[in-house]
């Protein structure tokens, strides 16, 4: 059962003391603390209360910086925070943040082609609107700030003068709020992966001891007794028998060889010290048929320590390509340019909606189009000193982008 909104019955939006009180009391409230959604709740129910609209809606601009999310609004509908998503350039809201120009409305709402229904928030049940966008200087648009009323209201140059007026001032404690949830979320990230690396690390031991015990240990085993056997036909003046008995022992040393050679690629790519990163990935890239892989790729060297990283991350992000996008046309490029090193992957493929921080690194949740996948790639980039990104939208391909600043 939804409840209802009862319509306040006043012409302006507040006087001039109602309006400096409005400001302390906004100022102190975006004073108390980093949470995002609370702030925001706290300053929509001020801003009704003060200015005697009806509603309040407070979006904030997401990690991805293409869409708004609610993160504040008066009752009944605080129950839609985090809920409601819209992409910029639609819908009013969606306007306003893309434009950056205040948008007021004070009657039939369905006739302006910027207005886009959302039934959650049953803007039928409201005549007039403003909305203002939210913006500070040292991080541009925060979000977009909405004051809805039931019945018709004429706002004026001053109501609106003082809507920009609350945007400007809840931007920055918006933004500061978003930048601590960012760090938050990138100290769960670092915490979690370390354990995930720890886990990894010991499988890899692991896997190493029995590679070495099952395979290389017993070789070797053998090799010593086709030795002796061979020590002993020489012994004997047998030569017939010390030449196979060193044949046998030659396999086995090819044999252990290639096992020792086949371990220790599970820790550096052989093919960097053969070819080196332009190289590694070409060779990568050919064994990959099932894509149609272009290449643009820098044959310069780079410390050993950044050319395993970005070569494990293209095999990662190759392997997304070819198990998850259906694309048929993908891309490699790397370069290094003005002290920095650059490695792209894009494909055509059926894309997916990030829903995250576009910087990887501060994910805490895993998708059908990241996860740990994306996680381990970004913090394979931030070990190096460099920072991953990834720009996908559905039906639009994804590209990976890896940055490392390279010593001069």
């Amino acid at each position: 059962m939804t409840r209802p909104v009862r319509p306040h019955a006043v012409r302006g939006l507040v006087d001039a003391d109602r309006e400096v009180t409005l400001l302390l009391d906004i100022i102190a409230a975006t004073s108390s603390g980093p949470g995002l959604e609370p702030m925001a709740a706290a300053v929509a129910r001020m801003i009704t209360a003060a200015t005697a609209s009806d509603v309040c809606f407070v979006h904030v601009l997401d990690d991805t910086d293409r869409s708004l999310t609610l993160a504040g609004a008066t009752p009944p509908f605080d129950e839609q925070v985090g809920r409601i998503r819209i992409p910029l350039g639609s819908g009013v809201s969606g306007w306003v943040a893309a434009h950056r120009e205040p948008v007021v409305i004070v009657a039939d709402k369905e006739a302006d082609p910027r207005y886009l229904p959302i039934a959650a928030l049953r803007g039928s049940d409201f005549t007039s609107m403003a909305s203002v966008p939210m913006e500070t200087e040292p991080g541009g648009l925060v979000g977009v700030l909405n004051v809805h009323t039931i019945s018709r209201r004429d706002f004026t140059e001053r109501d609106l003068e003082l809507l920009l007026v609350i945007g400007r001032l809840i931007a920055g404690a918006l933004h500061q709020a978003r930048l601590h949830r960012q760090q938050s979320a990138r100290e769960r990230a670092h915490e979690n992966f370390a354990e995930q690396v720890i886990a990894a690390q010991e499988s890899e031991r692991r896997r190493l001891a029995g590679d070495i015990h099952d395979g290389i240990s017993q070789r070797l085993v053998g090799l010593t007794y086709r030795l002796d056997a061979a020590a002993r036909a020489v012994d004997a003046a047998d030569h017939t028998s010390a030449a196979v008995q060193l044949e046998k022992a030659r396999d086995l040393v090819d044999l252990t060889l290639a096992e020792a050679r086949s371990a220790i690629s599970g820790l550096r790519p052989p093919v960097l010290d053969d070819l080196g990163l332009a190289g590694g990935l070409a060779s990568l890239a050919a064994s990959i048929p099932e894509v149609d892989l272009s290449l643009d790729l820098d044959d310069r060297r780079l410390p050993e320590h950044i050319e395993v990283a970005l070569y494990r991350i293209s095999q990662e992000s190759i392997q997304n390509v070819v198990k998850h996008s259906r694309a048929l046309v993908a891309s490699v490029r790397f370069a290094v340019r003005d002290g920095v090193a650059t490695l792209e992957v894009a494909d055509n493929g059926v894309g997916f909606e990030t829903g995250f921080a576009t910087d990887f690194a501060t994910r805490t949740t895993a998708t059908d189009g990241g996860g740990y996948g994306m996680l381990s790639m970004a913090e394979r980039a931030e070990l190096v000193g460099g920072t991953l990104t990834v720009r996908s939208r559905p039906g639009d391909g994804t590209t990976v982008t890896v940055t490392v600043p390279i010593d001069q």
